[in-house]
């Protein structure tokens, strides 16, 4: 049975790695945040300690439009993850509800799930080789100062909780595929 599955957290909470062991697990397509937005960012010369402009995120929020209209023409067996960083905005839920709108349009499961971890964590994680493969955030004083400034969205009542801190991405992603009951 296909899914949405939604994996949202700060940066640093492992989004991309859960959901490349959900996708080995389950077969979903990964389309990671920094797929819509690496190839925006590189081509318009943003680095990791760059400061985007609002045009260059109407620009990454363009693909990601063209990413969802993408998935309506997807076989309905395909399932997806996406994943995101909310920050506590309330427009933010916007992008819960027209990811929630996709899924009930394709007539499958939302699953959707909230990566938490604490930030001392979350600042040793920012120095981690692995995050130079893609344009991360990778400096431990701007997350320090996006957590205090931006936060994070709170989780809707029906997602799955996790804190990666306590849980590694294989058993994160069990977690998650057996509570959407895509392990047979």
């Amino acid at each position: 049975m296909s899914h949405l599955y939604y994996l949202v957290g700060p940066p640093g909470s492992g989004k991309r790695t859960v959901g490349k062991v959900l996708s080995a697990l389950t077969g979903a397509a990964l389309l990671d945040n920094h797929l819509t937005n690496d190839p925006v960012f590189l081509a318009a010369g943003v680095s990791s300690d760059t400061t985007v402009s609002a045009e260059i995120w109407e620009l990454c929020f363009d693909v990601r439009k063209a990413v969802r209209r993408a998935m309506l023409h997807a076989p309905r067996r395909l399932a997806h993850i996406v994943t995101n960083y909310l920050t506590a905005e309330e427009r933010e839920w916007e992008n819960v509800e027209r990811l929630r709108e996709l899924a009930v349009t394709r007539g499958v499961p939302f699953v959707p799930v909230w990566l938490e971890c604490p930030l001392p964590e979350l600042e040793r994680r920012m120095l981690l080789p692995e995050r130079m493969e893609r344009l991360k955030l990778r400096d431990p004083a701007v997350l320090r100062d996006l957590m205090a400034n931006a936060g994070n969205l709170p989780a809707p009542p029906d997602a799955i909780r996790l804190d990666t801190s306590r849980i590694g991405p294989h058993d994160a992603a069990l977690v998650i595929a057996q509570h959407a009951g895509a392990l047979f």
